[in-house]
């Protein structure tokens, strides 16, 4: 595309937070797509590796570290300064994303971020219990903002690829299956009623199921943690414990399970990391694979956004969790910082576009236990793709910013939503805007379950009358 559509005029100032893998990213989408005024976006970062991107565009830079002790005073003035309604865009790590959410809305800016976000420290704090440091409990502070402040100005909670894309992949997804199974239904206009249309097709479960291939020119060096996308996210929530939307089809549960006795009790953890767990999965590139059940927003709010209730009783929900396989290099990281009791390496990398040879970032969701067994519907977007549509990221980055630019519009066109997620926001408008940079998106139906591929061996304790029980999911 040439004439790329810009989709409104951002009146006041753009303040973006982090200037990493996906702060980079956003930059041409923002340029592209938005009317603003240049003199008026500041991008705030504690490293200025990269400002020389910024300087190149006449693009102010304040090279500070943001705390809970001087975000106020740092951010305010950049988001108030000279009228208007400003943008807050947190691409960040180790800011905390309520903080800085409701200081946006006191001053009557637009928000959004990629993950409910922590200030430093949360994720290792020994003295918190497994429950204190899961997403479950990061996610319930945020929906504690919203119950404490009701509407107002916008601001969008978990707005990536995942969390946030997933999530209109998943209603997507469902309507497709329904069509195919000729279930006749209205279209959706609640979360009630989405929630009973995914009980009437017969949805057990959801795996946020991805495979990431993109490989790079030379082999990953020891005592490097090399990804494709950030480092500090992906070690973060690596070590949080493993959770998940527990679905009501479920007759077993893990010995070292946890459940929650205050929130939404749509989920479990695991008494062990995220990415040191194993569950059997399916994409359609790499077929079956066994991926790592890391803890996301997005396994917690789907699950959520789909429950069913009778009065108090819930009636109706379906599992959902992560599986994901990252790229190979990410993969031999991961086993070298487990090898070291989960101490992360010294040095961090993530691979760029110019250092990937080839390969895709499949992303999308697997809907399963329905008359049709399993379905997965997502995007294939390759690396070669990408270096057409956007500069300054690999696949995965622009899986994420493209999600991030879908939310921008849909914050900008509704800018007194309130605190939202992105299972309440419109999914057809979001994927409208995102569909160009995702490469190939497509559904694809698959027989297989998790009692297939297992070696015969060993006896397992499995349940075959049921294939897509967790029991049989979980690599023990």
């Amino acid at each position: 595309m040439t004439n790329w559509p810009v989709y409104g005029r951002i009146s006041g100032p753009i303040v973006m937070i982090g200037f990493g893998s996906i702060g980079k990213g956003m930059l041409p989408l923002i340029e592209r797509h938005f009317e603003f005024d240049r003199s008026r976006f500041v991008v705030v970062d504690p490293s200025d590796a990269d400002r020389h991107m910024l300087d190149e565009r006449g693009i102010k830079f304040v090279h500070q570290g943001l705390t809970k002790e001087n975000y106020r005073q740092v951010l305010e003035p950049l988001l108030t300064q000279g009228g208007g309604q400003g943008f807050c865009v947190n691409v960040s790590v180790d800011t905390s994303s309520r903080d800085i959410m409701e200081l946006c809305r006191e001053v009557g800016a637009l928000y959004i971020d990629t993950v409910a976000e922590p200030w430093a420290g949360f994720y290792f704090d020994k003295s918190a219990g497994p429950a204190d440091r899961t997403n479950y409990a990061l996610r319930e502070i945020i929906l504690d903002a919203r119950r404490r402040n009701p509407g107002g100005t916008t601001a969008v909670s978990c707005c990536g690829a995942n969390p946030g894309m997933v999530s209109w992949f998943v209603k997507q997804a469902l309507l497709n299956l329904a069509q195919d199974l000729k279930i006749e239904h209205d279209e959706p206009k609640s979360r009630e009623e989405w929630a009973r249309l995914m009980q009437k097709v017969g949805v057990k479960g959801i795996h946020i199921a991805e495979r990431d291939t993109q490989r790079a020119n030379s082999e990953k060096p020891m005592g490097v943690f090399v990804n494709t996308w950030s480092v500090e996210g992906f070690v973060s929530e690596g070590l949080q414990p493993a959770e998940l939307g527990w679905g009501t089809h479920e007759t077993w549960m893990p010995e070292n399970a946890g459940t929650h006795d205050k929130g939404c009790q749509a989920a479990i953890y695991l008494l062990q990391p995220g990415a040191d767990t194993r569950v059997r999965s399916w994409t359609p590139t790499a077929q079956a694979q066994h991926a790592f059940l890391v803890t996301h927003n997005e396994s917690i709010s789907i699950a959520d956004f789909f429950t069913v209730r009778d009065g108090e009783k819930v009636a109706y929900r379906p599992t959902c969790h992560y599986a994901y396989h990252p790229c190979n290099e990410a993969v031999l990281s991961l086993h070298e910082m487990f090898g070291k009791a989960g101490k992360a390496q010294e040095k961090f990398h993530i691979l760029t576009e110019d250092e990937i040879v080839d390969g895709i970032d499949e992303l999308g969701v697997l809907l399963y236990g329905h008359g049709k067994n399993a379905y997965w519907y997502g995007s294939q977007l390759s690396i070669e793709e990408t270096r057409r549509l956007a500069p300054y990221q690999n696949a995965t980055g622009l899986q994420v910013t493209s999600a991030v630019l879908a939310g921008m519009v849909w914050a900008l066109e509704n800018p007194n939503a309130g605190i939202v997620e992105a299972d309440d926001i419109d999914f057809r408008r979001c994927l409208e805007v995102q569909m160009p940079y995702l490469g190939p998106v497509v559904g694809v139906y698959t027989d297989w379950t998790p009692l297939e591929g297992r070696p015969g061996f060993f006896p397992e304790d499995i349940d075959t009358s049921d294939p897509w029980q967790f029991r049989n999911v979980l690599v023990r």
